[in-house]
C-alpha cells in the first residue's frame, strides 16, 4: 500500500524535486497546498487525482502518512510544527528554519510529540557527493587536506519572480540559507564536525545576499572553502579536492536537476539514464579518468519510506540539522561583526 503524502508548496522545490521523486518512489500524492492560481493549474495538470487545498488544516485532514514542507522559508516553522502536532512525520525542504532558533523550535516539537522530522538535503545523493565519499574511503588521492566546493553562477540581473532573490535574510531569502545549506551539509557529511573560521556574506545586486564564501576547519584536519554566488562571471569547477597524492576535479553537477526540470521521473527509485558527474584525478601533468558513482535523489525518499516502516534511520539526523543551522547562524554573526 502506498504511503499517502501531503505537499505544502508547489513552486520549484515542490513541483520539480519533491513531487516527481515521491512519484518515482511509489508514494501517493494525495493533497497539495497552494493558493497561487498558476500553481493550482500545474497541480491539476501534473497530478489530476491530487486535491488542492489552501491551508494546513485542510492538508492535514487527508489521513496522511507524510507531510512535505516545500513552501517559502518564512512559513517552514508554522507548517512543520502544525504537521508534527497532527502526528504526521515531516520532511522540510532545506533549510529547516530560517535560523537556529526556528530550527530548534521545529526539533523541539518533534521531540515533544514523538513525531519524526528531517530536512531535505538532497545534494548528499549527488553523483559528486557519492564519488567523493568513495575517493576518501579508498584513499584514491591520499590524505585529503583541502576542498573547494562551489555553486557559482552568473546571473547579473535579479529574477523578478524569485522570492529567494528578492527576500531579505530575515524573510528567509539569500544564498546563505539556500545553496550554502547544501555546501555546509555535504562538507560535514564528507569530513565530519567543523568550526566556521571565516565568512563573507555579501549583497552585490541590491537584494538578498548573493555572494557568500565560508571557510570551515574540520576536526579531521580538512579545510573546506565553500562558495555560493549568483554573480560569478567565471564560475569555478564544482569541486576541487586536494590530497597529498593528487587532486579530484569535478566540473559540473550531475544531470539530476536538469532531468527533473525536464519532467523526467525515476522508476521504482532508479534512473534509467546516466546520472554521473564528469570527474578526473589530476597529478600535475598527469590526468586520469575516474570511476564515478551515479547520483540518485530518490534514495532520500527510499530512506524516508524505510524510516516510517521502522527499517532504518531518517536520512538526515537532528544533530546534522543543528550543525548546519549553527554554522549558518555563526556566518551571519561573523559577517555582522566585520
Amino acid at each position: 500500500m502506498s504511503l499517502r503524502v501531503g505537499l505544502a508548496g508547489y513552486g520549484l522545490a515542490g513541483r520539480y524535486f519533491h513531487a516527481p521523486l515521491l512519484k518515482g518512489c511509489g508514494f501517493e500524492l494525495v493533497a497539495v497546498l497552494t493558493s497561487n492560481p498558476e500553481r493550482v493549474a500545474h497541480v491539476n495538470s501534473d497530478y489530476p487525482n491530487a486535491i488542492v487545498v489552501s491551508n494546513m488544516r485542510e492538508l492535514l485532514a487527508h489521513d496522511l502518512d507524510l507531510v512535505i514542507v516545500a513552501s517559502i522559508n518564512s512559513v517552514h516553522l508554522e507548517q512543520a510544527v502544525a504537521a508534527l502536532h497532527a502526528g504526521v512525520p515531516t520532511v522540510v525542504d532545506k533549510p529547516l528554519g530560517r535560523n537556529l532558533t526556528e530550527t530548534l523550535a521545529i526539533l523541539k516539537a518533534s521531540d515533544e510529540t514523538g513525531v519524526p522530522v528531517t530536512a531535505f538535503y538532497n545534494r548528499l545523493f549527488d553523483s559528486d557527493s557519492l564519488t567523493i565519499k568513495r575517493v576518501i574511503r579508498d584513499n584514491e588521492i591520499g590524505k585529503v587536506f583541502r576542498i573547494d566546493s562551489r555553486f557559482e553562477r552568473y546571473r547579473p540581473d535579479l529574477a523578478a519572480q524569485s522570492w529567494r532573490e528578492q527576500s531579505s535574510a530575515e524573510e528567509g531569502g539569500g544564498l546563505l540559507l539556500d545553496l550554502q545549506s547544501h555546501l555546509v551539509s555535504t562538507a560535514l557529511d564528507w569530513f565530519g564536525p567543523a568550526e566556521l573560521v571565516s565568512a563573507s556574506v555579501r549583497n552585490i545586486r541590491g537584494a538578498s545576499d548573493d555572494d557568500v564564501v565560508l571557510v570551515l576547519r574540520h576536526e579531521s584536519g580538512v579545510d573546506s572553502y565553500l562558495s555560493a554566488s549568483a554573480i560569478a562571471g567565471a564560475p569555478g569547477p564544482r569541486i576541487r579536492m586536494l590530497g597529498d597524492n593528487g587532486a579530484l576535479v569535478i566540473g559540473e553537477l550531475d544531470p539530476q536537476e536538469a532531468l527533473l526540470r525536464a519532467g523526467k521521473v525515476p522508476h521504482e527509485g532508479k534512473w534509467d539514464v546516466s546520472t554521473k558527474s564528469e570527474a578526473r584525478i589530476i597529478r600535475g601533468d598527469v590526468v586520469s579518468d575516474l570511476q564515478v558513482a551515479d547520483g540518485n535523489y530518490a534514495r532520500f525518499y527510499e530512506l524516508v519510506a524505510g524510516a516510517i516502516a521502522g527499517k532504518n534511520n531518517w536520512p538526515v539526523s537532528k544533530p546534522e540539522i543543528i550543525a548546519v543551522a549553527t554554522i549558518i547562524d555563526k556566518a551571519r554573526e561573523l559577517n555582522f561583526r566585520e
